[in-house]
């Protein structure tokens, strides 16, 4: 099998960043039917950068972690059979003047070829891996990944990057730069003081263009992001932190001030065990937590959503979209990407899934111009993603599937989605068949007085639309709603041939259709002449 190409069984392929603070791992089996499965996600502190800002070389004792590091990855890539390694190093490496140094030991030792990226290839990589955690549609993204020696933006939407940049201040950098004067670790404010403008001075030649794409969505990708989210949720909230970011978490402006100040005033071994921190990052936390500070004060961001997706799932994407044969790259928004490649990764049944998914939004369209709801294209977007993912529970088992859809739906990391959207798609799936929402069962009483309605009407139409494609053959063809007076709704369907089985499966869902929409349900067949 030639390089790249994608056999039966489908190429595992792993994914390398070499960080200044901490290396990283995906591997991937990319599947024959064009989705992908991820296999391992690995992480390790290594601290490449450590003294290596003030000499510009990485020294032995690093060096040494680094192979060792990278020859365990590499071990472990090769228990899961990968065919490929796509391995790239970032600031430490790209500034040592003893790089190639590394990267012959890592090619000698651990077996590993390196691709040494630039500043603007790793914003845009990170971005690549980021923006699909959010759902662009009229919406200006700013990404930002702070790592141990450089910190990277962009600035984007949903037709791709608008501005890529990178600058060389990072956790690592500045605390080396700014040591503690206090042997405990106390960080003064004259100390914070210096470690902040320094940041600004990095940063202020950007702020009018990056200013004037007006970014109204901000999204934090790095460890240190992610670290400051937790310490503000446990250290700030005894364990509550908001779930509105991708990863369930978002970090408020005055949360950070709070956690910089909190954090400035501890000695080092008070700061290692604040709830929520990585103790490993106790001695370089506070440099991260300003420099993401000055960022959000010099573009006015009240908040900034977190997110575990970084450079190597940028990585993929962009190994993904450099095949031919590969669609989930494509024209998809980040929201229609992930729910393909949820339903492949799966294996769902396809054309059955398109063609129940036709059906309800047929009647979804229908059933509004004819007064029998009021939901907009917000909810009809969600009731798609449930019609294409409702058998995806059969991937377990098909023996209460809807209840294993349920379960995969929501505990999978649907991108580009909420909390409230996922649980909604997940409901709707739970009840394309057996028993329908009942008002008072618990689940549907603590949705919203909307949501709660969504799921009775909707999961209506799911049901009927998974009906009238019972036999799995798209004998159905078209449907609409015709005509719905105060006690009645017609319902006009298209078939080809006989569709006996899908009419008995509409008549089993007529009472459940009376007490979503408090009509009785009146269908007739047309068959359509074969072409």
């Amino acid at each position: 099998m030639s390089e790249g190409e994608i056999g039966p069984e489908g190429r595992v392929v792993t994914f390398i960043d070499l960080g200044t603070n901490s290396f990283r791992m995906l591997i991937v089996r990319i599947n024959a039917n064009h989705s992908y499965t991820i296999l391992s996600r690995q992480k390790q502190q290594v601290r490449l950068g450590e003294g290596a800002f003030e000499d510009e070389e990485i020294t032995p004792p690093a060096m040494d972690r680094a192979v060792i590091v990278a020859k365990k990855f590499v071990d472990l890539a090769c228990t899961f059979h990968t065919e490929e390694f796509v391995a790239v190093a970032t600031s430490a490496t790209r500034e040592a003047t003893n790089q190639n140094e590394l990267l012959h030991r890592l090619r000698q030792e651990a077996g590993l070829d390196i691709r040494i990226i630039s500043g603007r290839e790793e914003a845009r990589l990170i971005y690549l891996g980021v923006a699909g955690t959010v759902n662009p549609a009229n919406r200006t993204i700013f990404c930002i990944d702070i790592g141990g020696g450089s910190t990277e933006i962009a600035v984007g939407d949903a037709r791709g990057y608008h501005h890529l940049d990178s600058f060389p201040i990072g956790a690592i950098r500045l605390a080396n730069l700014y040591p503690c004067p206090d042997e405990r670790g106390i960080i003064t404010p004259a100390q914070q003081k210096q470690i902040h403008q320094h940041a600004r001075d990095a940063i202020g030649p950007v702020l009018v263009p990056v200013r004037s794409l007006k970014p109204d969505c901000a999204i934090g990708s790095s460890g240190t992001i992610m670290n400051l989210a937790e310490i503000a949720g446990k250290a700030l909230h005894s364990g509550s932190v908001p779930l509105q970011g991708s990863n369930g978490q978002t970090l408020k402006y005055k949360e950070l001030k709070k956690v910089i100040e909190l954090l400035s005033s501890m000695t080092l071994e008070q700061r290692r065990r604040v709830p929520g921190i990585n103790p490993d990052r106790a001695d370089i936390i506070v440099p991260g937590a300003i420099i993401l500070e000055v960022f959000m004060k010099e573009l006015g961001l009240s908040e900034i959503s977190v997110t575990n997706r970084s450079l190597q799932d940028g990585l993929l994407a962009d190994y993904l979209s450099r095949m031919d044969t590969f669609p989930l790259m494509g024209e998809l928004t980040p929201r229609q990407r992930s729910v393909l490649q949820l339903g492949r990764s799966c294996g769902i049944n396809e054309v059955h899934a398109r063609t129940v998914t036709m059906l309800v939004l047929e009647m979804f369209d229908s059933a509004k111009t004819k007064k029998l709801h009021d939901f907009s294209d917000a909810e009809r977007e969600l009731l798609e993603y449930a019609a294409f993912l409702h058998d995806i529970g059969s991937f377990l088992s098909f023996t209460n599937h809807h209840a294993h859809s349920y379960y995969i739906i929501r505990n999978s990391e649907l991108l580009g989605f909420n909390e409230r959207e996922v649980n909604l798609i997940a409901m709707l799936a739970r009840f394309h068949r057996k028993k329908s929402p009942r008002k008072k069962d618990s689940f549907v009483t603590d949705l919203d007085p909307r949501d709660q309605r969504a799921l009775l009407l909707l999961s209506c139409f799911l049901r009927l639309g998974e009906s009238l494609d019972r036999s799995h053959a798209a004998l159905v063809q078209h449907v609409r709603f015709s005509a719905a007076g105060k006690n009645t709704a017609r319902l006009e369907i298209q078939a080809r041939g006989e569709c006996q089985l899908e009419m008995w499966g509409i008549e089993n869902e007529k009472r459940a259709f009376e007490k979503a929409f408090g009509r009785n349900i009146i269908f007739s067949v047309v068959e359509t002449t074969p072409s």
